[in-house]
């Protein structure tokens, strides 16, 4: 692949565009306790951004068989509500994207949210005219830590790895990135901190989506654009 292919910035949805972290930790909590295996919110927010079968593997243990789709389909009940009331698109978001789009960038909507999730993040940030893709739960086997996403939103960009940008605000991301080549930038607005998005591999870490749209010209973002 040559160095002059466009250059695309790929995004995380939950966390990173939206302020939807906390209320999956809820819907989660909620959820587990439904099912009488009540799980210590902290431990839930460590895996946030994580594929869903493994958050109820990892959270129920040996009871992951017995309880796992009921705490899927409560998680999904609860956060469903919680996202028609709450959810709410991060500050400079719009901005960002049009930020992005003025300096020729393929923008892609990275996200492996289902289809009653993916419709609420679509409502919320209201940026149809502002992406050149979306990508969604139906498109991969399983979701990060796993690298396929991160793939998928690549060939939708059309490009290779080498120019693009990850943003997102896990160390799910982090990882996936890495595991194909695709740098990472983190945004602290999911709740983890920078010193473990750097551990992980993100090569830069910001505040937020407006301190990022700050010092957009100086990030290896702008290198897409040279």
């Amino acid at each position: 692949m040559t160095t002059d292919a466009p250059g695309a910035v790929l995004l995380d949805a939950d966390g990173t565009l939206l302020d939807s972290t906390y209320l999956h930790v809820t819907a989660w909590a909620e959820a587990f306790e439904q099912a009488g295996h009540p799980v210590d919110a902290w431990r839930i927010h460590r895996r946030i951004g994580m594929d869903s079968k493994r958050i109820v593997a990892e959270l129920l243990g040996d009871r992951a068989e017995e309880l796992g789709e009921r705490v899927k389909q409560e998680h999904a009940d609860r956060y469903e509500a919680l996202a028609a009331q709450r959810l709410r698109r991060l500050d400079g978001v719009h901005e960002l994207l049009c930020a992005l789009r003025e300096r020729g960038l393929r923008v892609v909507l990275a996200t492996s949210a289902p289809p009653n999730e993916l419709r609420h993040v679509r409502r919320v940030l209201d940026a149809e005219d502002l992406l050149d893709a979306v990508t969604a739960a139906e498109d991969v086997d399983s979701a990060k830590p796993d690298p396929d996403l991160v793939a998928v939103a690549l060939d939708r960009a059309g490009v290779p790895p080498e120019r693009a940008v990850f943003l997102g605000d896990a160390v799910w991301d982090a990882v996936a990135c890495e595991r194909v080549g695709v740098r990472c930038v983190g945004v602290l607005t999911g709740g983890i901190s920078a010193a473990e998005l750097r551990e992980a591999g993100a090569v830069a870490v910001y505040d937020s989506v407006v301190d990022l749209l700050d010092r957009l010209d100086d990030s290896v973002i702008a290198e897409l654009t040279r």
